[in-house]
């Protein structure tokens, strides 16, 4: 493991908040079991925790604690799957341990298998899944690189995964597994 992933792995196992690249921007990150964690996520953003945060894993397993299994139809686990790893996130029936902190006012809970590879190579790493959520202010333009990172949050983040975002323009698009919708494109 090369000493950058290392020292992002060392400061989420810690509780630490850390910035890495994802499929379109530099996400911020942090256990989501971690609530503490978590609340610097809403602060450092000036987010409203009702708004909730969504996950990132490696691989489905990564994914699947968070999700009522035995809520969701075998059908709308088969179109999440067909995109992932990939650049889209859906929306599922979560899971009843699921932290508030993270679903916040939601009933679901929105989840992606990245593609990425610093982003997938960061959850094998630490072994599960990670909040993933623009690197920016609420309501400011995300940050597309580790410079951006530094610029928009100073030394507020316990390290920074270094590395390229992906190819796309606009953050992933979300859609609820269930119905098919469109929540964000």
């Amino acid at each position: 493991m090369d000493a950058n992933l290392a020292a992002a792995v060392a400061a989420l196992r810690v509780g630490g908040v850390i910035a890495y690249p994802t499929e379109a921007v530099f996400g911020l990150g942090c256990d989501p079991n971690n609530e503490a964690a978590c609340a610097r996520i809403f602060a450092l953003k000036l987010r409203p925790p009702s708004q909730g945060m969504l996950l990132i894993g490696a691989e489905f397993a990564h994914v699947a604690p968070y999700i009522d299994l035995g809520a969701t139809p075998a059908a709308a686990i088969a179109r999440a799957e067909a995109t992932w790893p990939g650049a889209q996130t859906w929306i599922l029936p979560r899971a009843k341990g699921v932290p508030a902190w993270i679903a916040g006012a939601h009933v679901g809970i929105a989840l992606r298998v990245t593609a990425h590879a610093p982003a997938a190579a960061l959850c094998r790493a630490f072994g599960g899944a990670l909040v993933s959520t623009s690197a920016n202010r609420h309501g400011e333009p995300p940050a597309r690189s580790a410079a951006d990172v530094q610029a928009a949050l100073g030394n507020r983040l316990d390290a920074i995964l270094d590395g390229a975002v992906g190819g796309l323009e606009r953050p992933t698009p979300i859609r609820d597994a269930i119905s098919g919708a469109n929540v964000r494109f």
